[in-house]
């Protein structure tokens, strides 16, 4: 297998798994959708803290977008 073969498949790899950051971060946004326009219309720590304590995963999905990006995309 010459180098040249192996970067193509290389890259055909990340450009079909790129669609999968996008997907869990449009997921996590969709998740968080009530809590967003509830804190842009009354922003308050105690609304914050509800977002954060019973959204845990999308937000954990949110903080690390850049990771994933970095890594799939």
């Amino acid at each position: 297998m010459t180098k040249s073969r192996g970067d193509s498949e290389r890259r055909r790899r990340a450009v079909s798994a790129r669609w999968f950051p996008i997907l869990l971060i449009l997921l996590a946004l969709a998740d968080l959708r009530t809590e967003v326009l509830l804190l842009s219309d009354q922003f308050t720590i105690t609304g914050l803290g509800y977002a954060i304590r019973h959204h845990q995963l999308a937000v954990v999905v949110l903080l690390g977008s850049g990771s994933l990006w970095r890594r799939f995309g």
